[in-house]
């Protein structure tokens, strides 16, 4: 058996002149979360719907789960949870009957009680859809994604417009498909979101793979963001350090930003030993995720539309 649960070779897809997706490659570990980030146009969604077999790609192939999500569309279909957008259920029908339907649909599926109970859905059972908040449809639409025990998950923007709990018992959730066995998709325009919950990140900028790698592995090619010392007060820097700024902003408390890697580290403290700085502390601050997204994407924050 292929480990990988979606492999992406070089797919391409357009809409008439535009290019939404330029030749991407990327591979999905079975049993893994990956976040898919990037602008709005970063060709995301067009992305993931040749992954879910929505769209035919013009040019390479997809293989989920083993499967051509087109050419074996119905054998596939059963085995993937697929998160639904506004607008795809009947407004009239209520969040318990909603469920229902969808597990009525799987050969083996979850309690839809328990679901209701688990993302917090119990007093809105019987709450027609379109009166449901953003976040509570949200909610419920990650139930109907889990509800046929799938092998596979794609979320869209799995938590956007949940307060700080459902958000929580969200990524709960998602942590214990991982556990689990299931592999996870997902776009998020919450970078500490995808800080926490992937294993791996792709990010997408103008239809191309513009960086891939897990959050560890981005960040730390990042480098340092700031170094923090905290050494005698009224030491002014000389032309040794030049290529740096440093600023006491309380008496005894530096700053150091700029190009700092290893080598710079060492020349600062290289430095401050030198003039007879007397170091007490060292701390510094590895980049984030969104620093490293930023920097990738011209310091736009995550989109999740096409």
């Amino acid at each position: 058996m292929n480990d990988d649960a979606v492999e992406v070779r070089d797919v391409v897809v357009r809409y008439g002149a535009t290019t939404a997706v330029g030749g991407v490659s990327l591979t999905v570990p079975r049993g893994r979360v990956l976040a898919l980030l990037g602008n709005n146009g970063a060709g995301k969604t067009s992305l993931l719907h040749v992954c879910e077999g929505f769209r035919r790609p013009d040019g390479g192939t997809a293989r989920v789960l083993g499967l051509d999500p087109i050419a074996d569309h119905d054998a596939l279909m059963p085995r993937l949870g697929i998160m639904l957008q506004s607008g795809g259920v009947y407004p009239w029908a209520t969040a318990g009957e909603i469920l229902r339907l969808f597990a009525a649909f799987a050969a083996r599926p979850l309690d839809p009680g328990m679901l209701i109970e688990r993302l917090g859905l119990s007093r809105l059972e019987r709450t027609r859809f379109r009166r449901l908040s953003g976040g509570e449809q949200q909610r419920l639409a990650l139930a109907v994604a889990l509800v046929g025990r799938p092998e596979l998950v794609f979320l869209d923007e799995p938590t956007a417009g949940m307060d700080t709990e459902a958000r929580h018992t969200t990524w709960r959730l998602i942590e214990e498909l991982r556990a689990d066995g299931v592999t996870v998709l997902l776009t998020t325009h919450l970078l500490d979101e995808a800080e926490r919950l992937a294993d791996d990140v792709v990010i997408m900028r103008a239809g191309e793979v513009a960086a891939t790698g897990t959050p560890a592995e981005l960040t730390a090619a990042a480098g340092i963001d700031l170094l923090e010392v905290r050494a005698k007060p009224g030491l002014v820097p000389d032309g040794r350090l030049a290529h740096l700024k440093i600023v006491e902003n309380t008496a005894g408390e530096y700053e150091i930003t700029g190009a700092l890697d290893t080598v710079a580290v060492a020349e600062v403290l290289a430095w401050f030993a030198a003039v007879d700085g007397r170091v007490t502390a060292v701390n510094t601050r590895r980049r984030t995720l969104e620093d490293v997204y930023l920097a990738l994407t011209g310091g736009e924050r995550a989109g999740a539309r096409r």
